[in-house]
């Protein structure tokens, strides 16, 4: 067997999916177009803050959500096969490993947000809180900075 790290295996992984920087991102958010905003960051990383209008099915449970009949079944996922998916974690790793395994269950639009928040604080777009209260960027960015995939 061959054994990799984790880093190798999403560099492996992102040359097989879609990724957009978060200014693509922003814009297709600006434009109105038909997005589901996934963030596979556990549910405290969730709450602590996220993209607004964004739903939480943490990467652990992804697979079951996207599919009926599951207790973690996640409506919302389970119909956006033929949608946009943007797939959004802290840095873009566990977004690329679950975009990965969206479109191996027929997510036909399924993209990771490259830089994942970290970027997206980066390029000074608002993040949000569990209360819908906007973050400040730099607190933003010292959280973002003190989790690790």
């Amino acid at each position: 067997m061959n054994v990799i790290t984790f880093d190798q295996m999403v560099a492996q992984t992102a040359a097989q999916i879609n990724e957009l920087m978060p200014w693509d991102v922003a814009e297709k958010i600006a434009n109105k177009e038909s997005l589901l905003l996934l963030d596979v960051r556990e549910a405290d990383e969730f709450n602590s803050m996220h993209i607004a209008g964004s739903i939480n099915v943490p990467r652990g449970i992804l697979e079951a959500a996207s599919e009926p009949g599951y207790d973690e079944t996640h409506p919302q996922l389970v119909t956006a096969r033929s949608h946009q998916v943007i797939v959004i974690c802290r840095s873009g790793k566990r977004s690329c490993m679950a975009t990965y395994s969206l479109q191996q269950l027929g997510f036909e639009h399924a993209y990771s947000l490259k830089t994942g928040l970290r970027g997206w604080n980066d390029f000074d777009q608002p993040l949000v809180d569990s209360a819908a209260k906007v973050v400040d960027g730099d607190t933003a960015e010292a959280f973002l900075a003190a989790k690790a995939d």
